[in-house]
């Protein structure tokens, strides 16, 4: 995941940015980038501290069926198993999958996120709707 998708999906956290854009990207890529992106979104849901507890409210959020194989699996085996184990379903699983783990990344998000924003040291909770924000994310990472 390149670091401009790292912040969309930080803005997709925060209200700023829809997942219809994130999923029109997504709609983009090849089967195995797809794969390596769902990777570094696990990476990404990880971090963020998910709870059990959030598969639910993540099911309902991505409007997916809760029969959908992606949300059968998480509801089965939780987060630990789970995440790994939807990151590998077929590809014509992987728009579920996406959407699935996008709701799941909200979830644990918003609450570190009403944590730690504006934490000078986590640039992923800096409010990113501001254009200035962003720029300085990216010319930072480029340069350090």
């Amino acid at each position: 995941m390149s670091l401009e998708e790292e912040v969309a999906v930080n803005q997709f956290g925060q209200d700023v940015r829809s997942n219809e854009s994130l999923l029109q990207h997504f709609s983009q890529m090849s089967e195995p980038t797809k794969r390596e992106y769902l990777n570094d979104l696990a990476n990404l849901v990880w971090q963020s501290k998910p709870l059990e507890a959030d598969i639910e409210q993540a099911i309902t959020d991505s409007m997916l069926k809760p029969t959908y194989t992606p949300c059968v699996v998480l509801r089965t085996h939780g987060l630990k198993i789970g995440l790994n184990q939807i990151v590998n379903l077929p590809v014509n699983e992987l728009e579920k999958v996406y959407r699935l783990m996008l709701s799941l990344f909200k979830e644990a998000y918003r609450r570190r996120f009403e944590l730690e924003k504006g934490n000078p040291n986590k640039w992923w909770y800096w409010d990113l709707s501001a254009d200035e924000a962003t720029e300085k994310v990216l010319l930072t990472k480029r340069l350090g």
